[in-house]
This record gives C-alpha cells, structure tokens and sequence, in this order.
C-alpha cells in the first residue's frame, strides 16, 4: 500500500490503527541506532532512510533527482516491510542476519533480496533490527553501492 504524503510523520499518522504502534517501535528502534548522515524521509510511498545530496550528489542510479536510499519501512496490507539495501548488496551481511534471525524470532524468515516481512506484527525482532541498522554508516553504503554498480 502507498500513501501519498510528504513527510514521515503524515506517514504514520495515514498508516491503520494496528499497524500504528509497530510502526512507530520500529521507526524507534531505526533512528535511535542508524548511524549520523541518513535522513528521514517519505519515498517510493514508504517511510525510508537514504544519503542525502548533501553527502552524495550523484543521488540514485535509477533517478538521481532521489537521495541514494538505504531503508524502509513500509505498512503493506498484509505485513509490515523493512528493506534493507545493505543485505541486498553485501553477502556477509546478509548471511549474518540469516543466522541470527532464528534467535530473535521463533517464526520463519520471510525474505526476499531486500524485503523483510513480517505478517505478525507483535513478532517483530526489533533488537535484531536495531542491531542491523546500526553496522553501516552512510560512507560505507557510499563504497559499497559504487563498488556493485561498477560491475
């Protein structure tokens, strides 16, 4: 689902009731731990995290005009999003949080190169999230986006 608004907060005041204290808990646990540099902000219709112009001019590949995106989260109609572009581009990342996932959640790992779901909202392993979110700072996914784009 995609709502149409222009700031994080009109965000999570669009998104349904039930999925608002989730939401909210993971926005938390995002900011509290993402390292200084990305912004907050609203795009692709999901409440995301990117390297802004100010730190990365070229902007994304695909629209350049888009600060370089790095997380979302997102309330869809039938679980709640969290994409990650680091696990999408660094292997031994992703590998890592495959392995720690089972210890932090008692469901299966819903996941695809990017995508997190989670169709239990009260099933969310935000200690494991806030972990995640805080092994990259916005220099590395700098290097690291480059590096596979060159390829």
């Amino acid at each position: 689902m995609q709502y149409f608004v222009d700031t994080a907060d009109q965000y999570m005041d669009a998104i349904p009731e039930d999925r608002k204290a989730p939401m909210m808990k993971l926005r938390k646990a995002i900011t509290d731990n993402l390292p200084q540099g990305f912004s907050e902000g609203v795009s692709y219709g999901m409440l995301g995290w990117a390297v802004p112009h100010s730190l990365y001019p070229a902007g994304y590949h695909c629209d350049p005009k888009q600060a370089l995106p790095f997380l979302a989260i997102a309330s869809q109609k039938s679980f709640i999003a969290f994409y990650h572009m680091g696990i999408y581009a660094d292997k031994e990342l992703h590998d890592w949080f495959v392995a720690e996932f089972p210890k932090h959640s008692k469901y299966k790992l819903d996941m695809g190169k990017s995508c997190i779901r989670f169709k239990k909202p009260d099933a969310i392993p935000f200690e494991l999230i806030a972990e995640l979110v805080g092994k990259m700072t916005p220099q590395q996914w700098i290097e690291l986006y480059e590096k596979n784009l060159k390829r």
